[in-house]
């Protein structure tokens, strides 16, 4: 295990954003575009296994590509920990904070913590997750999926991404074998509990005038592939009345499903991605694929939502002569984050507000298994998995003392005296 007798370091959480602030930038998108394994995240990767080596913490590499940076303490033995971090991938032309806050915030309170002479009674370690985005696999939060079992191995094996490369594939060209991805109940009794640093994905902070909040919970959600299948032909030769065209079907379901949504109060309803096939200029798709994201606070409310574009989209479809396949690719219940937790937070942080939020994170997927909190750092614009999405540099470095303090309050630290 590496010492953590190294040469002090002391960051502020912008200076290590503006480290990687040229990494993974869109020029088409504008943002930033991050995929799981992509160059950008690979080096977003590096990045932090040396900013986590300089400062003396120990790092590994699991079988599912989560990056553990530890902060043992003198007898080295890892159990109950507590454990921040969040992720570096991005949804494509993305915002700059979504991810790396919590990472940098991570790295930023470790520099605080050591600045202040602590010497922690628990071990610490920082994760960082991989394809929390789902943005090219499809699954959101793939690896703590995977390490608490929420995912089956031979399925995430076989995702594909958009170039029909597989997982399976593409982890192994990165370095990881595939064959040992899956459920680690070894590196989860290892966890105490955990507190994930994120940027608020909405106006909570920016109206209530507080630069740091504490999460209660995650509203359910999911994702759902929905395909229209109609009859590919020649846009030139085929008359308008002989047609089968899933475009026009698809056109009349995503307006359903906005319609629907709004029937179901504090519900949202959204067609994030469209692709027909073949795709020519000059011909009537033959099938036209469209992904779904639902969400709502009471999970009863989405399943009732969901079955409704179901249905909705089985008549709109047959009013073109086309059909639909409809399949679930994620879900995710409505998560409280635990309440003992969430106290211990709230007396360390008197002044943070509690919030809800509408984002899926990895400390969600973990809720079920170990206890977990969420601290959200103001975001002025309210905007988020867009290059509008913004953090002050004073609300970042706020965000970094909360954590530490948080951190701090949960290690039971003993401090060096003179």
């Amino acid at each position: 295990m590496t010492s953590s007798a190294t040469t002090p370091t002391t960051d502020t959480v912008t200076a290590l954003m503006r480290d990687i602030s040229g990494v993974g930038t869109d020029l088409h998108r504008g943002g930033y575009s991050r995929p799981v394994f992509s160059d950008a995240e690979t080096e977003l990767r590096s990045w932090f296994i040396e900013q986590a080596g300089r400062r003396g913490l120990d790092v590994t590499t699991d079988n599912n590509g989560i990056i553990w940076a530890w902060w043992d303490t003198a007898t080295g033995v890892r159990t109950d920990a507590v454990v921040t971090g969040s992720h570096l991938d991005s949804v494509p032309g993305g915002g700059e904070y979504d991810g790396p806050l919590g990472v940098a915030s991570a790295l930023a309170a470790v520099d605080i913590l050591k600045a202040r002479g602590t010497r922690p009674r628990r071990p610490l370690a920082i994760a960082v997750f991989p394809e929390e985005e789902g943005s090219r696999f499809g699954v959101a939060c793939l690896g703590s999926r995977l390490i608490t079992g929420a995912l089956d191995p031979d399925k995430a094996r076989n995702l594909k991404d958009a170039d029909g490369n597989s997982y399976a594939e593409v982890a192994a060209a990165n370095g990881q074998d595939p064959r040992f991805i899956g459920a680690d109940h070894t590196t989860l009794q290892q966890l105490g509990m955990f507190v994930e640093l994120h940027v608020e994905q909405g106006r909570g902070l920016s109206d209530l005038g507080q630069p740091v909040a504490i999460g209660s919970s995650i509203l359910g959600h999911g994702r759902w592939k929905l395909s229209v299948h109609g009859q590919g032909n020649h846009a030139g030769t085929t008359l308008m009345k002989d047609r089968k065209d899933p475009m026009i079907a698809a056109a009349k379901i995503m307006i359903g499903i906005r319609d629907t949504a709004r029937n179901y109060k504090e519900a949202r309803a959204t067609v994030g991605r469209l692709q027909p096939v073949p795709g020519g200029t000059n011909v009537i798709a033959s099938r036209v694929d469209m992904w779904i994201d639902v969400r709502h606070p009471r999970d009863e409310v989405t399943a009732a939502l969901v079955e409704s574009i179901h249905l909705n989209a089985q008549v709109m479809a047959a009013e073109e002569n086309c059909t639909v396949t409809f399949g679930t690719e994620s879900l995710s219940p409505t998560v409280h984050f635990d309440t003992g937790l969430r106290d211990q937070l709230q007396t360390l942080l008197p002044n943070a507000p509690v919030l809800d939020t509408g984002a899926g994170h990895d400390a969600g997927v973990l809720a079920g298994h170990i206890p977990t909190a969420m601290l959200f750092v103001r975001n002025p614009t309210g905007i988020s998995h867009s290059p509008e999405e913004l953090v002050d540099d004073a609300d970042a470095e706020a965000g970094a003392r909360a954590l530490a303090d948080v951190l701090s309050g949960l290690l039971g630290e003993a401090r060096v005296i003179g």
